[in-house]
């Protein structure tokens, strides 16, 4: 565990201009620089990249955040790397938790090992494939399936001689069996007294995690009638498939400004097309795309395209795909599904094709949207009332796993297009919404009538009450140390205003962690659905003085405590009207006459 204290000490030392521009060529105009941003194709530069505020934004696509973050989307980093990547760019040593020390540095050292073992046994395949005797059957395959020397060189392909020992035999100089077969490598069999290479008589695929390190491998045979056909490493201290893409680090060498990543089956799959000029294909290795494999890939890019067999198989696997990108299905991302024609894949399909034919088939893909739906109708009979109930009750099942944003809209448009149901209905059927409000009763039926404007003085506040909340909010995304000027208990209170509920999480986020930056305290609410809005008024720009905003802003809150005072009279008026007159106790009529009393 990373002392979050060092977090932010790395998050202060951490110049973002200098991170940024290493990466992207940066024009600084007044105090800020600009450049083409990174993370989607633009001609006129929008990317913003502020060393006051140390923080990036586009106006273009909306990317936004600290050094961590660039570091994170743009690299493909998970956090803890993305850490170990700035520390060791500010020249200091990513600390442990005491208590934690013992075991991470035990588990860094096994993980130093194994990926020593991993480049050695990669070396020796690359080499068998250059040198071996039975070489010429092995080149003769790879060209058999188009792969030129380029091609091998840039995938590290190699072979696994035949032979039970033969990887053994080459590593036991220089490393332990016991990390060999921790690696993966070698099988064990101590009941049989036996151990023996894993990979035999196979081309040899290197999987590399997104710095390049060679993790674990993936192996082809050769004649199609050995099985089985394809042979993974399985899960080591170095290497879990449920996260890892086999040639995403290779796309994003050949490809700085990817726009999207193709997922097929096999890795042969991303070789064969890389070799026809598509260098952009990943593919999991041996299990269905994860929740993990979606998130990795929507670090690095905004489109995602299943390209799978068209039969059952091929469709199941997109199915599990599709339920895994829903939660992640922000505005702007985009995810496309395109079924090969029957004993295709896209191996065979781009030797048939072509490069252009083949690119033109992606973008013609079906769009998510359209999968979804086609695959919930294929068993319902939308023409019937039954199957439009069943439609609507298994859409918003879905479409409530997908967060709150325009493309769920959209989504939930559509479905009501099909259903024949509102939108407004769908949502409060699955629960989505709050219950509807009660019906006022109409005006004569009340002893004490209500002031003609109360409506229209209602909508004013709540738009007022939203001004207010911002404004909060805006001084808050600059500085956290004004939450200092206020009774955090009594701010609890705001609560019960709607326009408030993102201002008290925020609110609670500061004081509980009092040295929190601007900076750090907005990562903590990118995934939240208020994310876009904060990281709007962190770039907009903050007009009042430093030494002012801690007044200013207790002068908002008061505001926003005396708008809640407003709600609860107007709330007790409400429910004392509700009631003819001789129907109030005195009591009662003791409030209704103090809520209607003049302040002072």
């Amino acid at each position: 565990m990373i002392p979050p204290d060092f977090i932010q000490t790395l998050r202060e030392r951490a110049d973002i201009v200098d991170i940024v521009g290493s990466r992207v060529n940066l024009v600084k105009k007044g105090k800020d620089h600009w450049g083409l941003c990174p993370f989607h194709d633009e001609k006129t530069a929008s990317f913003k990249v502020s060393a006051d505020k140390q923080f990036y934004y586009c106006f273009g696509c909306q990317a936004s955040g600290s050094a961590l973050d660039f570091l994170q989307t743009y690299d493909g980093l998970d956090f803890v790397s993305a850490v170990e990547t700035l520390a060791s760019r500010l020249g200091l040593e990513v600390p442990q938790v005491k208590g934690d020390r013992e075991e991470d540095t035990r588990r860094r050292e096994e993980r130093d090992r194994l990926s020593n073992v991993t480049r050695l046994a990669s070396e020796f395949y690359q080499r068998q494939l250059r040198s071996h005797p039975d070489k010429e059957r092995v080149i003769s395959y790879l060209k058999g399936r188009g792969l030129t020397g380029e091609i091998a060189r840039e995938y590290a392909l190699g072979f696994a001689p035949g032979g039970w020992d033969n990887l053994m035999t080459a590593l036991a100089d220089d490393t332990a069996d016991e990390d060999v077969i921790t690696a993966g490598l070698i099988v064990d069999r101590p009941e049989e007294k036996k151990r023996y290479d894993r990979f035999r008589d196979r081309v040899m695929f290197p999987i590399r995690d997104i710095r390049g390190r060679t993790i674990a491998f993936g192996g082809r045979v050769i004649s199609d009638d050995d099985k089985p056909k394809y042979l993974n490493s399985p899960e080591t201290p170095i290497f879990h498939k449920g996260r890892e893409l086999y040639g995403l680090f290779e796309a994003k060498r050949s490809n700085r400004q990817l726009e999207s990543l193709i997922v097929v089956e096999g890795y042969m799959d991303v070789v064969a097309l890389a070799q026809h000029g598509i260098g952009n294909a990943v593919a999991t290795l041996g299990t269905a795309s994860t929740q993990d494999h979606v998130q990795r890939l929507f670090r690095t890019v905004n489109t995602i395209i299943f390209c799978f067999d068209g039969d059952r198989a091929g469709r199941n696997a997109a199915w599990k795909a599709l339920l895994n990108c829903l939660p992640q299905m922000g505005d702007g991302r985009n995810v496309r599904f395109e079924f090969l024609p029957d004993g295709e894949d896209p191996d065979s399909m781009v030797r048939k094709e072509g490069k252009d034919r083949f690119e033109l088939r992606l973008e013609r893909a079906q769009l998510l949207s359209e999968f979804m739906f086609g695959r919930l109708s294929e068993t319902i009979d939308v023409q019937s009332i039954d199957g439009r109930a069943q439609l609507a009750k298994e859409g918003m099942v879905l479409l409530m796993q997908m967060p709150d944003t325009m493309f769920r809209a959209l989504m939930i448009e559509s479905l009501s297009e099909k259903t024949g149901l509102s939108t407004d209905k769908l949502q409060q059927v699955s629960g989505m919404t709050r219950a509807p409000a009660v019906e006022v009763p109409p005006w004569d039926e009340y002893d004490i009538p209500p002031d003609l404007d109360e409506e229209d003085e209602g909508v004013v506040r709540d738009r007022g009450r939203e001004r207010l909340a911002r404004e909060a909010l805006h001084v808050l995304m600059h500085t956290t140390e004004v939450v200092s000027t206020i009774d955090t208990d009594e701010v609890e209170r705001l609560a019960g205003i709607p326009e408030c509920h993102l201002l008290l999480e925020v609110i609670r986020v500061a004081v509980q962690e009092p040295n929190l930056s601007p900076v750090m305290l907005l990562s903590r609410f990118r995934m939240h659905s208020g994310g876009a809005l904060l990281t709007e008024l962190a770039e907009a720009e903050q007009l009042l003085a430093v030494p002012r905003l801690p007044s200013h802003f207790k002068g908002v809150i008061d505001r926003l405590m005396g708008e809640l005072d407003k709600l609860k009279k107007q709330e007790g008026t409400r429910s004392l009207s509700g009631k003819s007159l001789a129907e109030l106790t005195e009591d009662e009529k003791a409030r209704l006459r103090a809520l209607h009393r003049p302040p002072g």
